[in-house]
């Protein structure tokens, strides 16, 4: 497996399999249908999907991964926000979805960012360092689930206040 950038050429397939990884998602209301796809396709049409990767096999396309910046306190200060995470059913649970997240993380670091947020499960993302910060708030959102990775223990005391996702999150 390899994990690349996305190119024009993937954008279908990241679409068809977006799809798929929240079809029948459980935190989704029973016959409700996904929407991650389409705030992937808006982040990519107002040109702010500041990072996007693939995971590749031999079969093709089977996970992706979107970086957004976001704003805290209507500030762009640095900070992004992951997600969504996606991976083809077949394929989740045996490590993808990790190693498009580190993978992103790491690139976000060369690129001096200050840090990234989610909403999530705590037990699965905490394994990559991403906690609930109390400085760090996404309205309306249970604090325990919008978490926080700063890449700069220097830095974290100094970001405070309400996080605000691009609009194609609405």
């Amino acid at each position: 497996m390899i994990i690349r950038p996305e190119t024009e050429s993937d954008h279908k397939a990241i679409e068809a399999l977006t799809y798929l990884a929240f079809e029948n998602h459980p935190h989704h209301e029973i016959g409700a249908k996904p929407t991650e796809h389409i705030i992937v396709n808006s982040l990519r049409e107002n040109n702010a999907l500041s990072l996007s990767l693939v995971a590749e096999d031999d079969t093709g396309i089977i996970g992706h991964i979107a970086f957004s910046s976001v704003t805290i306190g209507k500030k762009q200060c640095g900070w992004y926000g992951l997600g969504p995470v996606s991976v083809v059913p077949k394929h989740q649970g045996v490590g993808v979805g990790s190693k498009l997240i580190l993978a992103g993380l790491n690139i976000l670091k060369t690129r001096n960012a200050m840090g990234a947020v989610l909403l999530g499960d705590p037990q699965y993302y905490g394994r990559f360092g991403f906690k609930s910060n109390t400085n760090l708030v996404l309205p309306d959102v249970p604090p325990e689930y919008f978490l926080a990775l700063s890449f700069s223990t220097e830095k974290t005391s100094l970001t405070v206040g309400t996080v605000n996702y691009h609009s194609a999150f609405s």
